[in-house]
């Protein structure tokens, strides 16, 4: 008898629990469907993602790394005088040394007179500017190289990059900018003291004049319009323009900056400002101006002058 009632126990146990599995099992739902009630969108388990120090640091130190390191880098400039209608080989009008510390910030110009008497490898004594030209005469290519040789056979700093601007490509850059405006504390370069507002054509003028003055004045000129270039580009209505002045800027320069390189040393100068440039030229002051024998005029480096500036602007 107990073990009927047991069995029939069993059998409705078992037969509850399949109308129960026969029922689907509905998730709890948020939301609202089309008629105002409940939604059936179910709820997913809410992961709670916990974050990674580790990982958050290791990417900090990489970006820091890239915007900060290396130390120093140095840049040779140099300003042909190419023009499309000569075919004679070019001679750098414009020599300047360039050093950015990402890490402080510092920027830092010298400008070499391109009259400065040197010795130049496989050359000879002769004037600065000419070891590009000589280079070139013998292969088409060298003379950056020929250039950065000299620098370090007589100034004993080491360049690893160069940047070469035909001057005619200058007044296309300032075009492409709608013009600079060159702040002159005295009147200068055939240029009135106070504000001008200069064109392509008035900018490079400017830059390149000496018969009023000397070539020491024409390097200052030469850095008062990079200053002049530099704060039109970082202000709101250079950013506009930034794109055509990149392209006439890469039609006008030679380079081999690596183009990772460029994003870092842009970031130093950002935050050095144009304020923040330490521009220097080797002044009267530190040469000695003779005549060779075959009555050319040039300038003879003094370099118990030249060398503490160079330690200020380049020594670690």
């Amino acid at each position: 008898m107990e073990s009927n009632q047991y069995a029939t126990m069993n059998n409705i146990s078992d037969r509850r629990m399949n109308e129960f599995q026969s029922i689907p099992v509905r998730e709890k739902s948020i939301g609202l469907n089309s008629n105002g009630g409940p939604g059936n969108l179910p709820l997913s388990p809410q992961k709670i993602h916990k974050g990674h120090p580790k990982v958050w640091i290791s990417l900090l130190i990489i970006v820091a790394i890239y915007f900060l390191a290396p130390l120093r880098t140095n840049i040779l400039i140099l300003g042909t005088d190419y023009l499309p209608h000569r075919n004679t080989l070019s001679r750098t009008d414009t020599n300047i040394l360039v050093t950015i510390i990402p890490l402080k910030p510092y920027v830092g110009m010298l400008s070499i007179p391109r009259d400065l008497w040197v010795t130049i490898p496989n050359v000879g004594e002769n004037r600065i500017n000419t070891a590009y030209f000589f280079a070139e005469a013998t292969q088409t290519g060298t003379g950056p190289a020929a250039s950065i040789e000299t620098i370090r056979n007589n100034f004993g700093i080491t360049i690893k990059y160069y940047l070469v601007i035909k001057m005619e490509g200058v007044v296309k850059i300032i075009e492409a900018l709608g013009g600079v405006e060159v702040d002159l504390p005295a009147a200068m370069g055939g240029l009135p003291i106070g504000t001008n507002i200069l064109d392509g054509t008035q900018a490079l003028a400017f830059m390149r004049e000496r018969y009023s003055s000397d070539d020491f004045s024409r390097m200052d000129q030469g850095q008062i319009l990079i200053k002049a270039l530099i704060k039109k580009i970082l202000s709101p209505s250079g950013w506009i323009r930034l794109p055509l002045v990149a392209f006439e800027t890469l039609r006008a320069i030679d380079t081999n900056i690596p183009w990772w390189l460029v994003p870092r040393l842009v970031f130093a100068i950002l935050r050095s400002g144009t304020k923040g440039i330490d521009n220097r030229i080797i002044s009267r002051e530190m040469v000695n101006p003779f005549l060779t024998s075959d009555g050319a005029q040039v300038l003879a480096p003094n370099w118990k002058a030249i060398n503490p500036v160079l330690l200020e602007i380049f020594g670690e």
